[in-house]
């Protein structure tokens, strides 16, 4: 069994639900306090044993790609004010050169397709593939969580929540089979199902181990939902073929491709800081006592 060192970020998409803040800047630059959303993604995906980091791109994206470079004159400034905090916080988050590697996806036509654009850079290789929107806060990074569970069932592995029934049509539904409470078999996979109609509450959110098959059935380029080529649909053809689990992993999920869920995640992120955590209190007890009783006359 091989083990997982490649990584793929799809990273091309519009953020259309946050515009205008990213009219020209892409959404996975979004801070969360003070690290952008992409970096967490790059960090739990270094601290799983990751090696190379694969970014699928579109237009606009430069920010991500300076981002994680050398930007020689602000190192330099750093060091003349002896910045050493600032200065280690940019250097940290370097990658050793030739580890990063960047393709464009070119057309907008799915994550399946994002994912399939890495196809010869993954070759016969397992491969991650994260997806920043979604940021887990956990002890252990759900990434590595999920390599561990890897390396006793091998296959294909996707991380998993329940979530309320009238809520699965966001998602990419189980059917699940055995079912210890955490790591469930994956029996079927169905891409944003009517509630009604949802097989489970389990549910696929943005991380995925999967066997580099996987490419091979996202060759077919057939689009599902929403008239995109979908990852689901390609992950469910492995199915039988394969082992397949669902691990639903230790640690809390924001959506940060809403904006509810993106201020959520600054303000337990903000809490659990260890330079503002104090303060970010105060501000949202202060908030608290201001905040009217709900039916409250204005």
């Amino acid at each position: 069994m091989k083990r997982v060192r490649k990584a793929i970020f799809p990273v091309g998409g519009l953020g259309t639900r946050f515009l205008p803040a990213t009219k020209a800047m892409p959404k996975e630059m979004l801070p969360v306090v003070d690290k952008p959303l992409i970096q967490y993604a790059v960090e739990e995906a270094s601290a799983a044993g990751i090696e190379d980091f694969i970014f699928v791109t579109g237009r606009g994206k430069s920010a991500i790609e300076d981002h994680f470079d050398y930007s020689h004159e602000l190192q330099q400034t750093l060091v003349e004010r002896n910045k050493t905090k600032e200065l280690e916080s940019i250097a940290n988050l370097l990658p050793v050169p030739g580890q990063v590697v960047y393709l464009r996806q070119q057309e907008p036509l799915g994550l399946g397709h994002a994912v399939w654009c890495a196809r010869r850079l993954v070759e016969d290789e397992p491969v991650a593939v994260l997806l920043a929107d979604d940021l887990i806060k956990s002890d252990t990074p759900c990434l590595k969580q999920m390599v561990e569970a890897y390396e006793r069932t091998g296959g294909n592995i996707v991380a998993v929540m329940d979530v309320p029934r009238e809520h699965t049509n966001r998602y990419g539904v189980l059917r699940p089979g055995r079912d210890d409470g955490r790591l469930v078999e994956v029996m079927g996979l169905v891409e944003k199902p009517k509630p009604a109609d949802a097989p489970s509450t389990a549910c696929v959110i943005g991380r995925y181990i999967l066997q580099p098959e996987i490419f091979r059935e996202l060759d077919r380029q057939e689009t599902g939902a929403g008239n995109e080529i979908q990852l689901t649909d390609a992950m469910a053809r492995l199915i039988g073929r394969q082992p397949f689990h669902g691990l639903r992993f230790e640690g809390r999920r924001f959506d940060c491709g809403d904006k509810a869920g993106f201020i959520e995640a600054n303000i337990a992120f903000a809490l659990a800081h260890p330079d503002i955590g104090p303060q970010a209190e105060d501000i949202l007890r202060r908030f608290g006592r201001e905040l009217k009783p709900a039916g409250a006359a204005a």
